[in-house]
C-alpha cells in the first residue's frame, strides 16, 4: 500500500512539474474562441512586417492568448525590426501609475527607446516617428469616449500621416460590444478625454473607429493617413468579453475585471465630480454609489423601485483604502447589471442623482462640486447642456432626450465601417 501511494504521489508530482513547465513554454494555454489581430499576426508570422522598421504603441494589455507581449514578440520576430516604443497613460507595460506623466526612457528588457505619448507630448512629434516604416497600435480598449486610449491612437494616427508612414491597428474586442449610447461632443468641448465627435458609448472596435475617424475626415485638417486593420477572427458584436476566452489584462488599475467595463460607464462621469463615491479606492471600482450622509437601505430600495431592467441594486457600506474619501465610513448602493442588453449604463448615475437629490437637497454635487471639476464633468459629457439640462429638475426625464438623440444616426453612419 505504501508503494502504491508513493507512485500515486510521484505520479502528481511529475503531472504537476509537466504543467508547470508546459505553462512556462506557454503551451497550454487554451485556444481561445476569438483571435485578436496580435494572434492574427503571430499566425502569419508578421509576414506584414517583413523588412519592416516598427514603432509600437501599446501598454500592459498588449500580449497574445497565451499573455506573451506583443513586445517582446515582435522584438524576437525574424525580418521585424523593432525600433520605438510608445507608451500611453499607464506606460508600455503598464507600470505607471493613472495621471502620472513620464518623459523619454528605455525599456529596460529591449533596451528600445520609449517615448511618452502621455506627458508634454500627447501627439507622436516628428522626430519620435524618425526611421520608422509601420506605426502599430495594440491596446484593449473599454468602449467608452472618455477613456484616454482612443484618444492616444487618433493621435498617432494624424502623426503617422504628417510623417507618410503606415498606420496599422491590431484590433481587439470591445467589451461593450455594439451598444452605443449618449450625445455627440459638440464644439468647444474637444479634448483628450472627448477627443473625437462620437458618442460616449460608440459601439466600434478600435480597429474599426480608425476607419471611422480617416474616412470620416475626423483627423487634423481631414488628413488621411495609409491605415492597415489587422481583423480580429471569430468576435461579433453580441459577444461578451467572457465569450471570447480570452484572458483579461486590466487596461488601468481601476479597470481591474472585464465587468469593470460596463461599470466604469454606469458610474464613472458622475465621479468626476467628486462628490459622491463611485467606488473607486475600494475593491469594488465604479460598482458603487456612496457618500458618508447616504442611507444605503433607503437608496436601495428607491433604486429597485424604479423597475429598471436587467439591473438591481443592494445597500453597502465601505472605507475606502486610498484616494478620495481614505479610511472615511462610506453608505450607499453596489450596482448590479443582470442583463447587459437591457440596460441603459448611462442612465443610472442620472438615476442616482435624481434619487439622491430627493433625499439630500442640500448635497447636490454639482452645487459642491469646484469649478475646476464641474469643467471636466463637461469635457467628459462632451458639452454643458447635459449638466444643464439635468440640473434644472435634478430629473433623469429632463435630459434622456438629449443623451439619446445621436445614436440612430451614429449608429446609421458608423456601421458603415464595421468589420464585424
Amino acid at each position: 500500500m505504501k508503494n502504491i501511494i508513493k507512485s500515486i504521489l510521484i505520479t502528481q508530482l511529475l503531472l504537476v512539474m509537466g504543467l508547470s513547465m508546459a505553462f512556462a513554454q506557454g503551451s497550454v494555454a487554451p485556444k481561445p474562441n476569438v483571435l485578436t489581430g496580435l494572434d492574427v499576426l503571430e499566425q502569419s508570422n508578421f509576414s506584414q512586417l517583413q523588412g519592416k522598421r516598427v514603432g509600437l504603441i501599446t501598454n500592459a494589455t498588449g500580449v497574445n492568448y497565451k499573455l506573451q507581449t506583443n513586445i517582446d514578440l515582435l522584438h524576437a520576430a525574424e525580418g521585424v525590426d523593432l525600433v520605438a516604443l510608445y507608451g500611453p497613460e499607464h506606460g508600455v507595460r503598464g507600470d505607471i501609475s493613472a495621471g502620472d506623466y513620464v518623459e523619454t526612457y528605455i525599456d529596460e528588457k529591449t533596451g528600445i527607446t520609449v517615448f511618452s505619448i502621455y506627458g508634454r507630448n500627447r501627439k507622436p512629434t516628428q522626430e519620435m516617428l524618425e526611421g520608422v516604416d509601420v506605426l502599430i497600435y495594440d491596446i484593449q480598449d473599454v468602449g467608452s469616449r472618455s477613456y484616454t486610449f482612443i484618444s492616444s491612437m487618433g493621435l498617432a494616427m494624424e502623426a503617422a500621416a504628417e510623417k507618410g508612414i503606415t498606420f496599422m491597428v491590431l484590433d481587439r474586442p470591445n467589451p461593450l460590444g455594439g451598444k452605443i449610447e449618449g450625445n455627440l461632443v459638440e464644439d468647444g468641448y474637444i479634448s483628450f478625454v472627448s477627443q473625437f465627435k462620437i458618442p460616449y458609448v460608440y459601439g466600434m472596435t478600435s480597429g474599426e473607429l480608425a476607419i471611422f475617424l480617416n474616412e470620416e475626415g475626423m483627423l487634423e485638417g481631414g488628413a488621411k493617413v495609409d491605415l492597415d486593420i489587422v481583423a480580429m477572427e471569430g468576435w461579433n458584436r453580441d459577444m461578451s468579453y467572457p465569450d471570447t476566452g480570452l484572458p483579461w489584462v486590466p487596461t488601468s488599475p481601476h479597470i481591474p475585471h472585464t465587468h469593470t467595463a460596463i461599470y466604469y460607464t454606469a458610474t464613472g462621469i458622475i465621479g468626476e465630480l467628486q462628490i459622491v463615491s463611485e467606488g473607486v479606492g475600494y475593491t469594488m471600482p465604479f460598482e458603487l454609489f456612496g457618500a458618508p450622509w447616504i442611507d444605503g437601505q433607503v437608496m436601495a430600495e428607491r433604486m429597485n423601485a424604479l423597475g429598471l431592467d436587467g439591473v438591481m441594486f443592494r445597500p453597502v457600506t465601505w472605507r475606502p483604502y486610498y484616494g478620495r474619501n481614505q479610511g472615511e465610513v462610506l453608505h450607499g448602493i453596489q450596482v448590479y447589471v443582470t442583463d447587459f442588453s437591457k440596460v441603459n449604463l448611462m442612465s443610472l448615475q442620472f438615476l442616482f442623482l435624481q434619487e439622491h437629490h430627493v433625499l439630500h437637497p442640500d448635497k447636490n454635487p454639482f452645487s459642491l462640486a469646484t469649478e475646476a471639476r464641474i469643467r471636466m464633468f463637461d469635457r467628459v459629457a462632451g458639452t454643458s447642456k447635459v449638466r444643464e439640462l439635468f440640473s434644472q429638475n435634478m430629473k433623469y426625464a429632463d435630459v434622456e432626450a438629449f443623451l439619446n438623440k445621436d445614436v440612430l444616426s451614429f449608429r446609421e453612419k458608423s456601421s458603415q465601417y464595421y468589420i464585424y
